[in-house]
């Protein structure tokens, strides 16, 4: 309590020299409405068990650390468009069967993901392998079909997800959705290449992943390829060392993509200030 006293008259004078009068009232009227004793009890950095790990500014949105938080699209009866009586029975009675006749798998997919419906749709979603897998119990062979499908928005978002079911469409239903869950922000430099050079290890694969400059355009395999053009990256090359497997391929090409190291991480690990020498001194123009 005793940090948070008045302003002295010597202090309103020199903050008078600062300020316009209008903005002084603003800040008497400030110091009038809050108690020291506010001040004191809700100012303190929070030591309890629900604290951030991190100090961070709540009121702006960090893609790489923060969730995207999109809001749910909801059926309002108010705003259905106008026309005649049979037109609006017509649409009524569509829009019943379709919510009738709706996946629950969708639903489901929605709650989770806080994504619309319309938003689902235009992801880019892709089943890159699919075989068929047998399990050996003491009943005999159970035979499955496996997928692993990959989906991303073309502006950064990339996930993959695996299924497996009796059926190829349960087995393809199940690695889609998976895959929209499981997306997640890829750095991107200047939205159409990574950062640098990356290395990505699952199993026996081993892959490099190297930037090139504009229109180099994507030269990898294809599996790669796909991926890269899932999250939006149109300048890359890929390299795959040593197995080919194409499950631990993509595998490798998520994790790859996810480790890598930002400039501005590098600098203030180093303590130094980082500057982007392409966009200072020659204005974009080169690599």
């Amino acid at each position: 309590m005793a940090r948070f006293q008045p302003y002295t008259e010597e202090e309103k004078a020199s903050l008078s020299q600062k300020y316009t009068p209008e903005q002084m009232e603003a800040i008497e009227a400030g110091e009038t409405s809050i108690s020291a004793q506010d001040l004191a009890t809700q100012g303190a950095m929070r030591d309890d068990e629900h604290k951030l790990p991190y100090i961070s500014d709540l009121s702006t949105i960090d893609p790489v650390i923060d969730h995207p938080v999109t809001p749910r699209s909801r059926l309002d009866p108010q705003n259905r468009p106008q026309g005649d009586a049979s037109t609006r029975s017509g649409r009524g009675s569509s829009s019943r069967k379709e919510e009738e006749e709706e996946d629950p798998h969708m639903k489901r997919l929605i709650r989770q993901t806080g994504y619309t419906k319309q938003q689902i749709r235009r992801l880019r979603l892709k089943s890159l392998v699919a075989h068929r897998v047998t399990n050996q119990t003491r009943m005999g062979k159970i035979q499955s079909i496996y997928h692993l499908s990959v989906a991303g928005d073309g502006k950064g978002m990339l996930g993959i997800g695996e299924g497996k079911a009796h059926e190829d469409g349960d087995a393809r239903r199940q690695a889609m959705m998976a895959a929209i869950r499981n997306m997640k922000p890829v750095p991107r430099y200047e939205e159409r290449t990574i950062f640098g050079e990356v290395t990505g290890k699952v199993g026996a694969v081993e892959l490099r992943l190297s930037a090139r400059p504009p229109g180099f355009g994507l030269r990898c395999q294809h599996l790669i390829f796909e991926m890269a053009r899932a999250a939006g990256i149109g300048d890359l090359s890929g390299k795959v060392l040593r197995s080919r497997n194409k499950m631990n391929v993509c595998k490798a090409t998520f994790q790859a993509l996810m480790q890598q190291k930002l400039p501005e991480d590098i600098a203030r690990a180093r303590g130094r200030k980082l500057v982007d020498v392409r966009k200072v001194y020659y204005g974009g123009k080169t690599f």
